[in-house]
């Protein structure tokens, strides 16, 4: 997902992958930016003849995404002309719907975020509220660039979910919300595609195309909630149900406090618990036990921190959670290596992510793990 791409991912010359090449050579124009790239290397990057990228550049200009950056000096022979990415000739939005707020964000196709907004937000609301905040977020942003496409709304909630279906199950707290379609519920509110994950594979996921460092990584989310996105093999694990990452339930003290879920002493109500007594160290003590878990487990080489209660004290959590891991390998256990860090911005990460549950697949970045 981050890399130069492999053999079985290289264009094709048949018609039925004409979509499927035209992601291609968008992907690379995203890619090489501002300065674009010629036709040649396009062809070179894609595995494509150069006449099958004429045509799908050509295209491309027709509808306005790629436009020509200016000549390149060649080695022989005329220059090259280049071309590059439109970025805002389209459009998606992210949400992220906690339960106690919205973050909802523009961005281009390059990824930027154009216009953000947050709000309140009662996710114990009745279901009907809760779409119209989030229909009305959409609409307030798609007023940011009227005369532009928006090519669909990424929605990332608390799990568990089926992000196959567009349906949540019983959210840890909420339990009025399983089995709703909120996918289909939310694209007929708002006339709009509609992508549905949990916000820590959002997260994950926007972390992954940005290409911050590679390898395996955990994106922990420690906010209202906390759960985790896997990156495994370069691409966001979802599971065989798309309900793997429900990091902030797995028990460390089998008499522990009372969990949301049900349960006692998850990782979860402990953060939670030490936070609220004011015993951040605590908090962070125990997310990374969590986490030092989670690395022998998985063997994965980052371990990525976020969320608006890590936001709260960045140098604490980064401290605490890399002191666990750290004396777990000095025992003999897994974590040598393992580089502990933060996504910085809170929950606007999340949001992020969600707008890139929709722009992905424009560029073929559709990686899931099952």
């Amino acid at each position: 997902m981050n890399g130069s791409r492999t053999r079985t991912q290289a264009g094709v010359n048949l018609p039925a992958l004409r979509h499927h090449n035209a992601t291609l050579v968008l992907d690379l124009l995203r890619a090489a930016g501002a300065d674009g790239i010629s036709r040649l290397e396009l062809a070179e990057g894609t595995g494509l003849t150069p006449q099958a990228v004429s045509k799908i550049t050509a295209r491309l200009r027709e509808d306005g995404l790629a436009v020509g950056a200016g000549l390149r000096p060649s080695t022989g022979g005329k220059p090259r002309t280049v071309l590059r990415l439109v970025p805002d000739a389209q459009f998606a939005v992210g949400l992220h719907l906690d339960r106690d707020g919205l973050t909802a964000v523009l961005v281009d196709l390059a990824g930027r975020p154009v216009a953000v907004t947050t709000a309140p937000l009662d996710l114990g609301a009745p279901a009907e509220q809760v779409l119209a905040d989030a229909a009305d977020a959409v609409r307030d942003l798609s007023a940011a660039e009227p005369h532009k496409p928006v090519l669909g709304v990424g929605v990332a909630v608390p799990g568990p979910l089926d992000h196959r279906d567009g349906v949540l199950h019983r959210v840890t707290g909420f339990p009025q919300w399983d089995g709703y379609p909120l996918r289909a519920a939310l694209a007929e509110r708002t006339g709009l595609p509609v992508v549905l994950d949990k916000d820590t594979n959002a997260a994950a996921l926007a972390l992954a195309l940005g290409g911050a460092g590679g390898g395996d990584f955990a994106y922990l989310h420690l906010g209202t909630g906390l759960g985790a996105g896997l990156v495994l093999g370069g691409e966001v694990h979802r599971g065989a149900r798309t309900g793997a990452g429900e990091f902030g339930h797995q028990t460390l003290q089998l008499d522990g406090p009372l969990c949301g879920c049900g349960g006692r002493g998850c990782i979860e109500a402990l953060c939670l618990a030490a936070e609220a007594r004011g015993d951040r160290g605590e908090a962070a003590r125990v997310l990374g036990m969590g986490a030092a878990n989670l690395v022998g487990l998985l063997d994965i080489d980052r371990v990525v921190l976020g969320g608006r209660t890590v936001a709260a004290d960045e140098d604490a959590y980064v401290r605490g959670v890399r002191a666990v891991i750290e004396e777990r390998a000095a025992r003999g256990g897994a974590g040598a290596g393992v580089t502990v860090t933060v996504a910085g911005g809170g929950d606007r990460p999340v949001a992020e992510g969600a707008a890139q549950l929709v722009l992905a697949p424009v560029f073929g970045r559709v990686g899931e793990r099952g």
